[in-house]
């Protein structure tokens, strides 16, 4: 199972990603070297968008990326995804691994060292921290301060990613407390992917 979680991590966007052209779009970014994917979908019920997020985890496998489920425990099971992502609204990390046994999981820590290290004591994969911008993909989300990120990296041993409002104009001042992971949702799916990525890719090789 692939497990490099490191670098751009694409999640999809029900608007952005609409069900006729996700596919086409996801493998576009996964061609053009996206190597940690999240589907993510608030609205619809997991017999509705199983097959969608089965063809994506082969689509994944083929390119050797991780496919990662937003919140859907059973469903991530079923399909036998890579990994889980759960936030604070969601179902606990110790109830969400017994529904979801073997893949990896990650947590969403918003601005707080506290939940990530509860996090990482109770098995987690990943932590994740933000948002640090506002975000067109999540409106109403908090925005915390960037040290969080280096904080994190300096007390856990798990992979630290950031998420919220990070697009090319953002990505550097981000990528300056050095987390392992950077999810971009419009950043990548809003226009041309391929230049997206590359543009974006650019920007984190000068950052380090």
């Amino acid at each position: 199972m692939p497990k490099r979680l490191k670098g751009l991590y694409a999640i999809t966007d029900e608007r952005l990603t609409p069900e006729n052209t996700i596919i086409d779009q996801c493998h576009e970014a996964l061609d053009c070297g996206i190597k940690i994917l999240q589907y993510r979908d608030k609205t619809h019920k997991d017999e509705e968008i199983e097959q969608t997020c089965a063809t994506l985890q082969a689509l994944c496998q083929r390119y050797e990326a991780a496919f990662i489920i937003n919140d859907r425990p059973y469903l991530a099971q079923k399909i036998n995804a890579d990994g889980l992502h759960v936030g604070k609204d969601d179902m606990s990390l110790s109830k969400t691994r017994q529904i979801f046994t073997d893949g990896m999981i990650g947590v969403s820590c918003y601005g707080s060292l506290e939940m990530a290290q509860e996090a990482q004591k109770m098995g987690a994969t990943y932590v994740a921290f933000g948002a640090f911008f506002p975000t067109p993909t999540k409106p109403d989300a908090g925005v915390f301060p960037m040290e969080v990120l280096s904080q994190a990296k300096a007390h856990l041993s798990l992979p630290v990613c950031a998420i919220g409002g990070i697009n090319i104009q953002t990505i550097q001042s981000i990528n300056h407390h050095q987390p392992d992971m950077l999810c971009c949702v419009s950043a990548i799916f809003a226009g041309n992917i391929k230049d997206n990525i590359q543009q974006l890719n650019q920007k984190i090789q000068r950052g380090f």
